[in-house]
């Protein structure tokens, strides 16, 4: 191959959040234990990326783990932390009075911001993160996002952005009201 000048495939790089130190932002506060007795007890958080249509489009969720309702979100094309700035603000202007939930997250640059800490700490919120470049502390995230892209992404084709956010909002709509899933109960 080298003689000839032909060279396999490789795959594109993928965005990857994580920028600083291992554990040096927040410890591990649910250790997998994604178990709740009642709404906005544990939530959870991460940034998935969708090529589309030559471009990227991010999706910043918040899913409750009591019900893993999507209780906030935003879109963008950017990975920004305006994005996660229009993440909390919907989450904040949901969270009951008397909440104090812990939000998990991965190690992600946006979770390690000051800013994005500060946030958390006005509207009593424990923040718990993932060990660094293991998904299965953040699986039910991962879970998620795995099931969107098969339901709703992989083998579409959509013809512009804006056409994939409209169907990604649907389909967060479709998740919180209408898919069947087994949920927690009391």
């Amino acid at each position: 191959m080298r003689s000839m000048g032909l060279h396999g495939k490789r795959r594109k790089s993928k965005y990857k959040s994580y920028k600083g130190e291992v554990g040096k932002i927040a410890p591990n506060v649910i250790s997998r234990n994604f178990e709740t007795s009642k709404p906005f007890e544990k939530l959870a958080t991460d940034v998935t990326e969708f090529a589309v249509c030559d471009d990227k489009v991010y999706l910043s969720p918040v899913i409750d783990l009591h019900n893993n309702e999507v209780i906030s979100y935003s879109i963008s094309t950017s990975p920004n932390f305006e994005q996660t700035r229009e993440m909390l603000k919907r989450l904040f202007d949901k969270l009951p009075k008397d909440a104090r939930p812990i939000l998990h997250s991965d190690q992600g640059w946006q979770y390690q911001m000051k800013e994005f800490q500060r946030q958390l700490k006005i509207h009593n919120v424990t923040q718990s993160m993932s060990r660094k470049g293991n998904c299965l502390d953040n699986s039910v995230m991962e879970n998620f996002f795995g099931r969107l892209k098969v339901e709703m992404f992989y083998g579409e084709k959509f013809e512009t952005v804006d056409e994939f956010v409209h169907c990604l909002k649907e389909y967060i709509h479709y998740w919180n009201n209408e898919r069947i899933s087994l949920t927690q109960t009391e």
